[in-house]
Order: C-alpha cells, then sequence, then structure tokens
C-alpha cells in the first residue's frame, strides 16, 4: 500500500512540477554551472548504500590550501532560494520511483555516520529513507542529532498509512513557512560526530 501510494503521488508530482524541474535546471546550470544535479552515496534500507540526486545548491570555491571551503561560504543566492522553497529535493522524486526511497521515511544522511550509531538508531534503516519525515515535521534541522533521530526511531515503530499521509500534509505547511531550515551556526545541519552511547 505504501508502495502504491509513493508511485501515484510521485507520477503525480513529476507532472505537476515538470515545468519548475527545468525551470530549476537552466537557472542552476546558468549560475553555478555544471553539474546541475548534486549526487552523493548515502544509506539506504538497512544501510545499502544508493546514490541520492538533489538539484546543486553550492559552489566549488576552494581555500588557499585547495580544500572546499565551508557550506557557509559556497551556499549561492540561488542555492539558498531552492533550499528555501525546498526546490533542490525535487529530483529526490526519481529515486523514489527507482525504488530506493520512500516519500516518508527517516532522512538518508552520510554513510560516514554508520559506525556512530547505536543500536536503538540503528532501526531508522529498517524502513526505506523518505523525502520527507517525522523528524522533518517537527523541527527538521532546527532540533538536535539526538531529536532527530528519537523522532525517526519512533517513525519506524508506529509508521501506517494515515501517519504518512499527515507527514506529507505538515511537510507542504512547513515549506510554505519555510520552517527549520537552517540550524544554530550552520547555514545546513552541523555534522553528527556521534551519540553519548558511543562516545
Amino acid at each position: 500500500m505504501k508502495r502504491l501510494m509513493d508511485l501515484v503521488i510521485c507520477l503525480t508530482l513529476i507532472t505537476v512540477l515538470l515545468l519548475i524541474f527545468i525551470i530549476v535546471a537552466i537557472t542552476v546550470r546558468v549560475k553555478l554551472g555544471t553539474p546541475i544535479l548534486f549526487k552523493q552515496l548515502r544509506p539506504g534500507l538497512y544501510g545499502k548504500g544508493f546514490y541520492l540526486f538533489k538539484f546543486r545548491t553550492m559552489n566549488n570555491l576552494i581555500d588557499k590550501n585547495g580544500y572546499l571551503k565551508s557550506d557557509q561560504d559556497r551556499l549561492t543566492t540561488v542555492g539558498s532560494f531552492l533550499r528555501r522553497y525546498s526546490l533542490d529535493e525535487i529530483p529526490q522524486l526519481f529515486n523514489v520511483l527507482k525504488g530506493e526511497m520512500s516519500l516518508v521515511g527517516p532522512r538518508p544522511l552520510l554513510m560516514e555516520y554508520l559506525p556512530l550509531y547505536t543500536e536503538e538508531q540503528k532501526i531508522r534503516h529498517n524502513v526505506k529513507p523518505g523525502i520527507t519525515g517525522w523528524a522533518q515535521v517537527n523541527g527538521r534541522n532546527e532540533i538536535d542529532w539526538e531529536a532527530k533521530f528519537n523522532l525517526d526511531t519512533w517513525y519506524v515503530k508506529n509508521r501506517n498509512i494515515l501517519l504518512d499521509i499527515k507527514i506529507i500534509l505538515l511537510t507542504l505547511s512547513k515549506v510554505v513557512k519555510k520552517e527549520g531550515i537552517n540550524h544554530q551556526g550552520h547555514v545546513t545541519m552541523g555534522k553528527f560526530k556521534g551519540s553519548k552511547e558511543v562516545i
């Protein structure tokens, strides 16, 4: 039932957002150059890696030592706009079509975080990652990692279709209100360095 809902909503959104997809792609190409899409290996169901796609929001500025500058320095005006309205997430609809993601589920984070999770936190990988999730509608990047993971694991244990529909509707509200985009001191979310139980 969940997969059917994913496919129906996903195909509808791709059709409705096709013009926006094209406009954003052209804008990113003109303002940031290529590649238009940002591709990164992320952990999916049971931690198996897959390539997640987003519209690119940052430039490739490097410091005097040849390293990429901070996210804050590289995030462009266009990128900020795309993130504010979650337009950079649109390509992930194709991840959903491929069955690598669901519309609703814990957000796919970084592969490097996998060894840092507690046994409880690992539960978040017992379902497919989502474009949006329970943590995203309850604070998104405004809450700390512990709270985020608690919300993720709660979702895994209590998931059902009605809850997914509620999360999708709340997500639309959050996007319109532009809530929870940045974490204090960062343009997105600071890096996860492990929980107290792991440290």
